[in-house]
């Protein structure tokens, strides 16, 4: 007969842990301690370890405490997980979600509609001989017929802040193009075209933040002039190999995304200044960092990271800014594992 929640069977002990409004039941050895808990719950959480305060029968438990000394219920360890506040692993993505128009305000929008037709028209002619459209937040969900027809004119296009969900072959017309903003659109993979988007060959920043993408493609690879790349609050997974190839990019922002492995091949990307991985799935870093001998500023926190790159600290030299907070790095540990001392 099974007690305190063990089973004879195979030495383990059920477990149902309380978090945000769900259980979580799991099933570990009964030598097991709370710190094995918690190592176990941070990737069913993103919260890390030393961000989870775990109760059970009114009682703060111990890192080293195990099971056996335990009471269970039912045969169940009952244990609520309390997450202490900066210390989660990865934010997740920020959804836009489209506007609901009421029937009320159908006749009002369709005059509106006409509108930005007409404006968009009689400002065909400046799109061309200036070669910057400008159409952020003006709930734009179909990019105008104008914008192709400027072609190799357009050097500057902004589509941000819209709802603008389908971005077509078309766009690699646009062959003069060195900055493209798509922004807080709510795009997704399949409506964005990367086989036109890589006939972007003067493309200098692109900006996809705030969007739906669950995946950067290999054709990134192909936009080697690129200097900025912004790919923050989406749904991304990891970055692709081809990223290496941009070895003109000084700026990567990726954070807040749901990335758990950066490509060794990053460290290829030898003008990089400022890199932003934080918010994300990321507990390990690849040596190669330790290349990005420009690297002025690194930004990682809240991730689940335990170490770093062994060179990271000797080889990048400019690195000004280095954001830890919310990791499992502490400062002593960078002041004895990796002989880093700080200037107050």
């Amino acid at each position: 007969m099974a007690t305190n929640g063990s089973d004879p069977t195979n030495n383990n002990v059920k477990i149902i842990v309380k978090f945000n409004g769900r259980s979580i039941p799991l099933n570990l050895s009964i030598d097991s301690t709370v710190k094995d808990l918690k190592s176990l719950l941070q990737p069913l959480t993103d919260v890390l370890p030393r961000g989870q305060k775990l109760i059970s029968k009114g009682k703060i438990l111990d890192d080293e405490e195990k099971f056996t000394s335990l009471g269970a219920h039912n045969g169940v360890y009952k244990i609520q997980l309390i997450a202490s506040q900066g210390l989660h692993q990865g934010s997740g993505p920020i959804k836009k979600e489209a506007p609901v128009v009421s029937n009320s305000r159908r006749v009002s929008e369709t005059v509106r509609r006409e509108k930005e037709v007409t404006v968009v028209k009689s400002q065909f002619e400046r799109w061309k001989l200036t070669g910057v459209i400008a159409l952020s937040n003006n709930e734009v969900k179909v990019i105008p017929q104008e914008v192709w027809n400027c072609g190799s004119s357009v050097r500057f296009l902004d589509l941000s802040c819209n709802s603008i969900q389908d971005i077509p072959e078309a766009i690699g017309g646009l062959t003069s193009l060195q900055k493209l903003l798509l922004n807080a659109n709510g795009i997704k993979d399949e409506f964005l075209s990367w086989n036109g988007m890589s006939s972007l060959k003067s493309l200098t920043f692109l900006s996809l933040s705030h969007n739906l993408l669950t995946t950067l493609p290999s054709d990134l690879g192909a936009l080697t002039t690129l200097k900025e790349l912004h790919v923050a609050n989406n749904q991304l997974t990891c970055l692709p190999d081809e990223i290496g190839l941009l070895v003109h990019l000084e700026v990567l922002e990726a954070n807040d995304n749901r990335i758990s492995t950066i490509p060794s091949c990053i460290g290829s990307c030898s003008a990089l200044v400022e890199v932003d991985f934080s918010s994300n799935l990321l507990v390990k870093l690849p040596e190669t960092l330790s290349n990005l001998r420009n690297l002025k500023a690194l930004h990682l926190h809240n991730n689940g990271l335990k170490s770093l790159p062994s060179t990271l600290l000797k080889n990048c030299t400019h690195l000004s800014t280095l954001d830890l907070h919310g990791t499992e790095i502490t400062i002593d540990m960078l002041r004895e594992v990796y002989n880093f001392h700080f200037l107050c």
